[in-house]
């Protein structure tokens, strides 16, 4: 298949290569064109233009950090859209910016599915992500090659919006299950407790997780490279609050687990993985 990929982050560099390795053909366009490089040496076409992407392209991927992202890269993919074509957006977005996106992308004829991913670095590299699609069914039978090339497993939520809205209920209770481990280890640490010995304990019982698993020894040591950086995952625990806001929904764990994000960002974390929350927690 021909598949355009617009976005060469922290995420889609990893995307693009498995599908390069899987036999696709590729064309990369990234607002930088500097971050293109490590898809280009694997093998893919680097587009002058996002629409120039797109028209070379069967179905176009779109992986980007931000709400505000998505959409204007949506803008400017439009011109390269047409009746026949697909676009899928794989990006974290409210359920409002999805269907901005898909009513540009309707207009021109194309298809489009939302289908964010559940799943940080080690998993685009491994493709192992979970990807949370709705919108356009017909798309989606198309997109079943590439979606199981990049991840390990793929759900159709039904319209536009759907996919927007699991997914930000997923990363909310990724958020504060993390700042309530930030919390454990610190409060380990204050009674004199080893910190490797708690995650011992924890990985046997009941609350034993694989984010706990995961990020608990780097967080006992200090490191906090990037996977999920932190400033997007306190992004996502906004827009979930905002939905909950919309239904009158009561999130006070999520609402607290917010702030302490909203601290480590104050405290200059923002590029730092969102275990780095620890350190707000810590402060």
């Amino acid at each position: 298949m021909k598949i355009a990929f617009l976005g060469c982050g922290i995420m889609g560099v990893p995307m693009a290569k498995n599908l390069l390795n899987a036999g696709h053909e590729v064309i990369v366009w990234n607002r930088t064109s500097a971050a293109t490089a490590p898809v280009v040496e694997a093998g893919a076409r680097e587009a002058k233009s996002a629409s120039e992407a797109c028209a070379a392209a069967e179905v176009t991927f779109v992986m980007v950090s931000t709400p505000e992202a998505a959409l204007a890269v949506a803008r400017a993919a439009k011109d390269g859209l047409s009746a026949g074509k697909g676009y899928v957006d794989v990006s974290t977005v409210d359920a409002k910016t999805s269907s901005e996106i898909a009513a540009i992308v309707r207009s021109t004829g194309a298809e489009f599915l939302e289908a964010p991913v559940s799943g940080s670095k080690k998993p685009a590299e491994d493709g192992a992500l979970i990807f949370l699609c709705a919108g356009d069914e017909a798309l989606y039978g198309r997109c079943q090659a590439p979606l199981e090339t990049m991840g390990k497993a793929h759900f159709f939520l039904g319209e536009v919006g759907q996919g927007a809205k699991m997914k930000l209920v997923v990363n909310m209770i990724m958020g504060s299950m993390m700042g309530a481990f930030a919390e454990g280890l610190t409060l380990s640490e204050k009674c004199d407790l080893d910190p490797d010995t708690l995650l011992q304990v924890i990985s046997l019982g009941a609350i034993a997780s694989p984010m706990f698993a995961l990020k608990g020894p780097s967080m006992n040591a200090g490191k906090f490279a990037p996977a999920f950086p932190l400033k997007h995952q306190q992004k996502d625990m906004r827009l979930a609050i905002a939905l909950a806001d919309e239904l009158a929904q009561e999130m006070p764990v999520a609402a607290a687990a917010n702030e302490l994000y909203k601290r480590a960002r104050r405290d200059g974390c923002d590029d730092e993985d969102f275990s780095a929350v620890l350190k707000a927690v810590k402060k």
